[in-house]
């Protein structure tokens, strides 16, 4: 069975402020740490009311510390909103830290709206147009150390010098960031849970046209989806509701702490809307974790994926624990997850 894993936005609702959502996720890694999923992923957003993690690269060695054996990484680092330099040397630090436990995930948007991404970038050298591949070869060569003998950067070394980057992966919700992935050969993560581009067409498409490289010698994607795994398809599909106001709203423009279930139960939606809902909701894993683990094994076989990253967006704390609990154990990830079921 594929490797379960995590990606965590630090959700801020209406009774969790962002500095206690910054506590519960590392709450929350220590806890899927004893479970036994793979790696625990943190994500880049600003300016965003219902999510805190602003700064995964802290976060990143904050529940490194505070785990033993899950990987640590970036879901992933803005590239955009970075000099390639510094984000070499804050994950070669992370690495130096905690060797081989910490993953280096990047992607292409700047996980934001127009004005902040100006405000995050307006220190920085302009450059027109998508530049995400100029700065993702720069990045890789303060790894190789393959800058020309006439270049500026020839004699700067990214610190640690004597660390390698920990594993590349690309992170995206389109054909583009496949290929990309596969014609680099770094690892590929597709946002399934977000996209609305065929996570099948793209995970298949980037195994089918990887070239290995010094990063991977062999394809491996990861697809992250959105699951919410209660005791009863009836108490999952009650905490889904949240997501269900909280996806209506962010499409509206409407930036808000994340809803209570009673708040979303008890919202007044146009027949409009709870369609718009009920066509969203195919992209979500919700129900019983023996419902959830019939759809994602039909979501693995139809994608080929070789990990599944789960992102909870649940509104209370505790039932987001016991969603990746009941998962953990009907994924049978370790013994555990089976006594920590069973206490639920």
């Amino acid at each position: 069975m594929v490797a379960l894993s995590v990606l965590d936005l630090c959700f801020v609702t209406t009774q969790t402020p962002p500095r206690q959502a910054l506590t519960h996720s590392i709450e929350l890694a220590s806890h899927v740490d004893r479970l036994g999923y793979k790696r625990f992923w943190l994500a880049e957003h600003h300016s965003l009311p219902s999510v805190a993690s602003s700064a995964p690269e802290i976060m990143i060695g904050q529940v490194a510390a505070a785990t033993k054996t899950i990987r640590v990484g970036s879901g992933g680092i803005m590239l955009t909103n970075h000099a390639p330099l510094m984000v070499a040397e804050r994950f070669k630090m992370l690495e130096a830290l905690f060797p081989g436990r910490i993953d280096l995930g990047l992607g292409r948007a700047p996980g934001t709206d127009q004005v902040t991404a100006y405000a995050l970038r307006r220190h920085m050298d302009e450059r027109k147009g998508d530049d995400f591949l100029e700065r993702l070869q720069e990045l890789i060569l303060w790894e190789t150390r393959e800058f020309p003998t006439n270049h500026p950067f020839h004699n700067v070394f990214a610190m640690p010098s004597d660390v390698h980057l920990p594993p590349l992966w690309l992170l995206g919700s389109s054909g583009y960031s496949a290929e990309l992935s596969a014609m680099m050969g770094t690892g590929y993560a597709f946002a399934h849970h977000f996209s609305d581009y065929d996570g099948v067409s793209a995970l298949l498409s980037y195994r089918q046209k990887f070239k290995p490289s010094d990063w991977r010698t062999t394809p491996y994607a990861i697809a992250c989806v959105a699951a919410v795994i209660a005791k009863s398809d009836e108490e999952a599909d009650r905490l889904a509701s949240s997501w269900d106001l909280n996806w209506l709203r962010r499409r509206r423009g409407e930036m808000l702490p994340y809803p209570s279930p009673e708040e979303a139960m008890s919202y007044p939606y146009s027949d409009q809307e709870r369609q718009l809902i009920a066509a969203h909701r195919a992209r979500l894993f919700v129900g019983s974790p023996h419902t959830v683990k019939q759809k994602l094994e039909a979501f693995i076989g139809a994608t080929q994926a070789d990990e599944i990253m789960v992102t909870s967006p649940i509104f209370d704390h505790q039932a987001r624990l016991n969603s990746y609990a009941l998962l953990a154990e009907a994924w049978h990830l370790s013994a555990a997850a089976q006594g920590l079921a069973e206490a639920l």
